[in-house]
């Protein structure tokens, strides 16, 4: 499906979504609104023309030091796939700094968990409605995001007791029955 396809086919999911969309290297991108994502995935994942049934990545994106961009300082890039029709898809949504929020898509995607939980951790993005965004790669006594482009990078981390994350591990081993 081409880009003009791709993008009507959006539109067609949740009016007015479509902000822009652009061929991005052979993969075409659609820039949606955030209030409209979670929505639109689940429309493209049901859809049997389209049947995204894989989350591919989530990348979280710092724009304030970027050349020339005068849009909002976040951005998430979802890559999706569908693995029975061979085809690709990005979406993308611009979040402000003033409130990086958007809706959880680990509903929709078991590993949503955990990519949106990297974005938090690392960049300080919100997603509301997500069953258990905390830190993921930091500990959780870590002051600020990592990732964000004004981060003081040689600042020192305090650490006075380890987080084991063994709620998590605890549950799935007692839902296997081995505990």
């Amino acid at each position: 499906m081409d880009l003009e396809g791709w993008k009507k086919l959006v539109e067609g999911k949740r009016r007015d979504a479509v902000l822009d969309a652009v061929d991005r290297f052979g993969t075409p991108e659609v820039l949606v609104r955030a209030e409209d994502l979670s929505r639109v995935v689940e429309a493209l994942r049901d859809d049997p023309e389209t049947a995204l049934d894989m989350l591919v990545d989530l990348v979280s994106v710092d724009y304030s030091r970027f050349p020339g961009w005068e849009g909002p300082r976040f951005g998430l890039i979802y890559h999706f796939k569908s693995t029975g029709r061979g085809h690709r898809l990005t979406l993308k949504v611009l979040l402000t700094e003033g409130k990086p929020e958007v809706g959880t898509l680990s509903s929709l995607y078991r590993n949503a968990d955990w990519l949106e939980r990297e974005a938090w951790d690392q960049m300080g993005i919100v997603f509301t409605g997500h069953p258990n965004l905390k830190r993921l790669l930091n500990h959780r006594e870590f002051v600020g995001h990592p990732l964000r482009k004004d981060y003081p990078i040689t600042r020192r981390q305090a650490l006075s007791a380890p987080d084991p994350m063994l709620d998590q591990m605890e549950t799935r081993l007692r839902s296997k029955g081995w505990t």
